[in-house]
């Protein structure tokens, strides 16, 4: 018999899945919280208490991951790589990108060079930890 908390557990999880898959489409709290089956007050109150970060938060950083790959990995320009990842504004991709990662998206393109290593590795190598 399921608790009350493992489904509760399982929408988080749904959600924060539709987040990981559709990171670069416009996304926001009510959404993510229709997934959940929630309010949207309560779904951010309790993906942060199972996640340790809010909804918005997780979204920026796995957008700034993969923002980072394909600045390792392609010739894109920083506008189209800040488009293709979810976000509207260069500006708000640079300052989120810098704020998490210490350095402008150029400055990382300049000293990032690919990796030669298993993907698994590569994600937890550069995987952003927290803001600033």
């Amino acid at each position: 018999m399921k608790t009350p908390g493992e489904d509760q557990n399982r929408r988080l999880l749904r959600a924060r899945d539709a987040m990981d898959r559709s990171f670069a489409e416009p996304l926001d709290v009510p959404a993510l919280a229709r997934v959940a089956l929630m309010s949207p007050a309560h779904f951010s109150r309790q993906f942060r208490a199972a996640f340790g970060e809010t909804p918005h938060r997780y979204l920026q950083r796995r957008r700034i991951e993969r923002a980072c790959a394909m600045l390792r990995d392609s010739d894109a320009t920083v506008t189209e790589i800040a488009l293709n990842v979810g976000f509207d504004s260069l500006g708000t991709f640079s300052r989120t990108f810098s704020a998490l990662i210490g350095r402008s998206p150029t400055q990382y393109r300049a000293q990032a060079a690919p990796l030669n290593a298993p993907v698994c590795f590569v994600k937890s190598w550069t995987r952003p930890s927290s803001y600033g």
